[in-house]
């Protein structure tokens, strides 16, 4: 019996307190099923020992606290509205404060609510948390007075309109405790016992109705290494079927490739050398190359792909290399052709918009092998696009890819040799995670000439000075970038917020030239202004976010980032280094207009550091892989319990297991179970295994 028989299948509608209405609400939340239902875990425990009396709060702890709210209301302040409700306990009073969203919670929260707070304590006039957690309590959820582990449950708007409550779902599930008993365990014992864990049926009924928190603790232990060790699982598998793949050895290194690097007018560093040879040794081999370069913004990746290409072509094959914007592709295609044109090696660029006359001649080149290399966008993966003979591709900022993509690129070859490139450093547990597949090589060694660029965050009250600080620069022959977010819908587009920027700076700036620049402008008139902007016409260039990566203006010094707080660490550091690429002084200012203890930590990080892996950490932590690059990544796994911040020596020891299980088992024929639970949680992820 596995753990998918039919008890465990069985539809939710069915189940004792559900009805029609909640398995609607249900579904929507995907719990379709009793094991949806068991496997949908609490996000948040209360516990007698572990809640603090307000008395006992001092400032910056992180306090979780039970009282009832006395009074509540909403009131104007000079930025706008907030709402204020006033906790007590008995034994003292604090203020909860909520500046956004303050509609919602007025709904929400009335006097007399017993709710369950979650935050962190500051200090304004008095204690106070601003933008708590909270979850309203019932008398069967309150551990003052029960005395037990209370489970608190993940609640959408769609759930608390069935009302599917924390009551509500511990009811449901207690209904549920004998179908934890046809769960059939799918590890193998030898794993349990190595590493001291407990079993699934033990884990699935502790998780939700812990005795004790030592209970609780051994079935998030279980219930985590289950989550790691299978996507540790797919990852091997993975990696055990690119290795089967043989292909063409790459073994010829023709004088192309000395040449090249002889006319550089610069060294590579140590760090581009090492793994220059790392590619020729995998290219060498008759099986396909799978490895992920990491390097910094400015680390000299590009040159490093290059040589790699023109290795490639000299063997024979021809070389794709694919970035997600067009600009990218301009920008490498720039590079690409300022090398290859000193060893006579045609390159071609491919893009969306493009007359049809020359998309022809291109596509014809390339079918018939006269155009050896390729630098484009999505466009390199059209129906249309044949290739001679492809055998080495080049996937450039690999994360705005989906694997689909990827793989769509990779078919229009005989098993080409892959290197997927990021200029997002990636937090050594992200990479064995999700790229636990691909060989990894790090560039982490920056040229000896690249300037550090000095970083400033800044509020709204000094941008008279920064403005001032901007036409010193450009009266000294500099150039200066100015971003605007992303903005939230509920407010004005990006592209209105940098048109309306673009309006104020020009009279600002009256009598030097700002240009405008985004993703909806067409590709002719973008050209034409990245063309100006290279030649020191446009004095400031105000952009959205399409500028993050592509741009390489070596003249520009200052990059000026207005509400800074709206970004992310990693793309932050993806704007910063857009300048301190040429030989003057760099500046990035960060202009912070709303701020928070959060924003303000996170720019603090920028102030302090240029070193991108450091950076990378701290945005893992603060923001969760799902939000760490600028955009979700298509297929991105998401964890239901598993942390991949904090869960370092489970994921190893996860890892360790896996790679054992598939050494002995590849495709998983003794494990009939593992093979089973794979095949059904992680299908989607499965696209290059055959292991059914």
């Amino acid at each position: 019996m596995s753990e998918y028989n039919s008890d465990l299948n069985t539809p939710i509608q069915y189940i004792k307190g559900v009805g029609p209405k909640r398995a609607d609400a249900l579904n929507k939340a995907s719990i379709q099923t009793v094991n949806d239902l068991l496997h949908y875990y609490p996000r948040r425990y209360l516990d007698r020992s572990t809640v603090k009396s307000i008395k006992d709060i001092q400032i910056n702890d992180a306090v979780t606290i039970i009282g009832n709210v006395e009074v509540c209301g909403e009131r104007r302040t000079r930025k706008g509205k907030l709402f204020q409700a006033v906790l007590s306990d008995g034994t003292g009073l604090t203020t909860l404060v909520w500046f956004n969203g303050v509609k919602y919670i007025k709904n929400s929260i009335k006097k007399g609510d017993r709710l369950a707070v979650h935050g962190k304590i500051e200090f304004y006039n008095s204690l106070q948390i601003v933008h708590p957690d909270y979850d309203k309590l019932d008398s069967d959820a309150d551990p003052l007075n029960t005395g037990a582990i209370i489970a608190l449950y993940p609640l959408s708007a769609e759930l608390k309109r069935a009302k599917l409550e924390h009551h509500s779902f511990r009811r449901i599930i207690n209904s549920i405790d004998s179908f934890i008993l046809s769960a059939t365990d799918h590890l193998d014992e030898s794993i349990t016992k190595e590493e001291g864990l407990i079993s699934l049926r033990r884990a699935l009924k502790g998780i939700h109705f812990p005795k004790s928190n030592r209970d609780l603790e051994a079935s998030i232990q279980r219930l985590k290494f289950d989550e790691h060790f299978f996507l540790q699982l797919l990852m091997f598998i993975r990696k055990s079927s690119f290795e089967k793949i043989s292909t063409k050895s790459l073994t010829e290194s023709g004088p192309q490739v000395d040449m090249i690097i002889d006319e550089l007018g610069f060294e590579l560093t140590g760090a581009q050398k090492r793994v220059i040879q790392e590619i020729k040794n995998d290219i060498a081999k008759n099986i396909a190359m799978n490895r992920l370069l990491q390097g910094d913004v400015g680390s000299g990746k590009t040159i490093v792909a290059i040589i790699a290409a023109v290795t490639a072509v000299t063997n024979g094959v021809q070389a794709a290399i694919m970035a997600p914007t067009e600009i990218l592709a301009h920008q490498h295609y720039k590079s690409f052709t300022k090398q290859l044109n000193k060893v006579h090696i045609n390159c071609a660029l491919l893009v969306g918009k493009q007359k049809t006359a020359d998309r022809k001649k291109i596509l014809s080149a390339i079918e018939n092998g006269m155009i050896n290399v390729v630098v484009g966008t999505h466009a390199l993966i059209q129906k249309d696009v044949k290739f001679n003979n492809l055998g080495f591709v080049v996937v450039d900022e690999q994360h705005r890819f989906g694997v689909v993509q990827r793989g769509d690129l990779l078919e229009k070859g005989l098993h080409p040799h892959l290197l997927a490139m990021t200029a997002t450093p990636i937090p050594r547990t992200m990479a064995i995670t999700y790229h636990g597949d691909m060989d990894l090589s790090i560039i982490d060694e920056m040229p000896k000439d690249r300037m550090a660029v000095t970083t400033k965050v800044v509020d709204e009250n000094r941008m008279v000075k920064v403005y001032k600080f901007i036409i010193d620069e450009i009266a000294a022959g500099r150039q200066c970038m100015v971003v605007y977010p992303l903005v939230e819908e509920t407010e004005k587009s990006d592209l209105a917020a940098a048109t309306e920027g673009f309006e104020n700076l020009e009279k600002q700036f009256n009598g030097l030239n700002v240009g405008l620049i985004h993703g909806r402008i067409k590709k002719d008139d973008k050209d034409g202004i990245m063309e100006s902007f290279a030649k020191n016409e446009i004095n400031i260039l105000v952009a959205t976010t399409v500028i993050e990566v592509g741009i390489d203006v070596p003249n520009a010094s200052v990059m000026l980032v207005e509400h800074a707080e709206r970004f992310g660490l990693t793309q932050l550091h993806q704007l910063r280094g857009r300048v301190g690429r040429g030989s003057a002084k760099s500046y990035c200012i960060l202009v912070e207009r709303n701020v928070t203890p959060m924003s303000r930590r996170r720019l603090k990080i920028m102030e302090n550091t240029n070193d991108g892996f450091i950076i990378a950490d701290e945005d893992l932590k603060m923001r969760g892989p799902g939000r760490f690059f600028s955009t979700e990544q298509r297929g991105f796994f998401k964890y239901k319990i598993a942390d991949m911040v904090n869960d370092g020596p489970i994921i190893r020891s996860a890892r360790k297991a896996a790679q054992k299980i598939v050494k002995e088992d590849p495709l998983l024929e003794k494990h009939f179970l593992m093979r089973e639970r794979l095949l059904k949680e992680y299908a989607q992820y499965l696209d290059t295994v055959n292991i059914t």
